[in-house]
């Protein structure tokens, strides 16, 4: 039956956003009915054209203020993250949310000794080229500025009540849309972002006490821009140099 003013609706959901999550590894197909409302075009040429200005402003900060920010906006920008599509549906993301400035000073510490070796050698002359119009070095200040760090872990697999490992899929696409989703609602909400990836990463698991399952994808610093923040001076590639069309 065709969508009316006086029709409800069908999204897909037949139980509270709040209900534990549980494995449907090996349980039949079953289906519930999926008949969102449909936008009027007009509606939606507008939306569109408004997200694609807003998503221009986005940039990607590395001089953050100390002011707090809003832990709810943060605790939602991830639970917009966690409704990425994932393979198999096996959402195989935890997201740590740490304010703690402790905790935060830690993570810095060991980043920065990290980024030192590579930008001692390790990383080779090519990628140090490739990152110097960024203006980046091995000081990370922003890991204790920003007011929270959200460390993303992917699961490489999952346990069974029994114990049994279960194998996940596609994990760093599934975990990396996931990512692009949590920077898009950050954003959105009025934060600001940056995607931190201090190789290796082994000392996130232990910093953060995470099981030997997941494994650490990226630190993103949240907040403000500082007063004082300034950015690359950069062009991003135009519709024609990423849009094919056939």
């Amino acid at each position: 039956m065709p969508d009316t003013e006086q029709s409800k609706p069908e999204t897909g959901h037949t139980e509270h956003p709040d209900t534990p999550w549980t494995p449907i590894h090996g349980q039949p197909y079953r289906s519930v009915p999926y008949r969102p409302a449909r936008m009027p075009t007009s509606e939606s040429l507008a939306q569109a054209a408004e997200l694609k200005e807003r998503m221009r402003e986005r940039r990607t900060v590395r001089q953050f203020s100390t002011d707090p920010v809003p832990p709810q906006v943060v605790r939602d920008a991830i639970a917009c993250a966690a409704t990425a599509p994932s393979g198999a549906h096996q959402q195989p993301w935890t997201f740590v949310l740490v304010r703690d400035p402790e905790v935060r000073r830690r993570i810095r510490e060991a980043a920065e000794h990290e980024e030192q070796i590579s930008y001692d050698g390790r990383l080779g002359e090519e990628w140090l080229a490739a990152l110097r119009p960024l203006g980046t070095d091995e000081v990370k200040p922003h890991l204790t500025d920003a007011p929270a760090l959200i460390v993303v872990f992917q699961q490489r697999y999952w346990l069974g009540e029994d114990g049994t490992k279960h194998k996940h899929y596609y994990v760093d696409e599934s975990v990396g849309i996931a990512v692009g989703m949590l920077l898009s609602a950050l954003h959105l909400s009025g934060l600001a972002a940056l995607v931190h990836t201090p190789s290796p990463m082994r000392f996130l698991s232990e910093v953060l006490g995470r099981p030997e399952n997941e494994k650490a994808f990226a630190v993103i610093p949240v907040g403000y821009p500082a007063p004082d923040c300034q950015v690359p001076d950069l062009v991003r590639k135009s519709l024609d140099q990423v849009l094919v069309e056939v």
